[in-house]
């Protein structure tokens, strides 16, 4: 995370909601010849104090979950490049702008006769955002679904601490940060989602 705090003020149910809405990141963890990550979805309990996922058997982050172990689950959003260009004031830097959030705890695999409902909860979840009629596993040819799983494992993280870093020009001037709004909504920036943290740096308010 952001050291600077003015970066980290918003509430944690900020960032839970921003975790639902993505549902998707990385998980990392200590390996036995270092790091490891996985590029999966998740989702999260009413309360946010767990998280379930599924991974693939053959991944390495499978093969050294031998025991519940301490992780990070990493949910990156929108980000761009600032130009010192798009301030109104002298002597800027270039900087990058984003929206990270954290979820710290313990990743354990669960028991297998629990995989087809994670997966189910998963699935249901994604489904009901679209505006069709849901997809639903039982769509699915007999025994079709059992031999897909078979490659699977199902997994829970046990959260014990949610942060974010929400970088937005909190630190700059209104006006420069207006500056930084229009360069990126109206310039092939590099980054991603550029009108969605160009609405977020919208509504932030300055240093005091």
């Amino acid at each position: 995370m952001h050291p600077n705090p003015i970066f980290r003020r918003e509430a944690r149910a900020r960032h839970v909601a921003f975790v639902r809405d993505r549902a998707f990141g990385q998980l990392t963890l200590n390996g036995p010849e270092g790091p490891l990550a996985a590029h999966v979805p998740i989702l999260l309990d009413a309360p946010a104090e767990s998280a379930e996922l599924h991974l693939l058997r053959s991944n390495p982050v499978a093969h050294a979950l031998t025991a519940p172990q301490p992780a990070l689950f990493i949910v990156a959003g929108p980000d761009a490049y600032i130009s010192p260009d798009w301030y109104s004031a002298a002597d800027q830097v270039p900087t990058w702008n984003y929206v990270a959030v954290h979820l710290r705890g313990t990743l354990e695999k669960l028991p297998l006769d629990t995989l087809r409902p994670v997966l189910d909860r998963l699935s249901d979840a994604m489904e009901e955002r679209l505006p069709k009629r849901p997809w639903r596993s039982t769509k699915m040819s007999p025994g079709v679904m059992d031999r897909m799983m078979r490659s699977l494992v199902p997994c829970r993280l046990v959260i014990s601490e949610i942060d974010g870093t929400w970088k937005l020009s909190q630190n700059k001037r209104q006006e420069d940060r207006d500056g930084a709004i229009l360069g990126i909504g109206s310039a092939a920036a590099p980054g991603l989602a550029h009108h969605v943290l160009a609405a977020w740096m919208r509504c932030v308010s300055e240093e005091p």
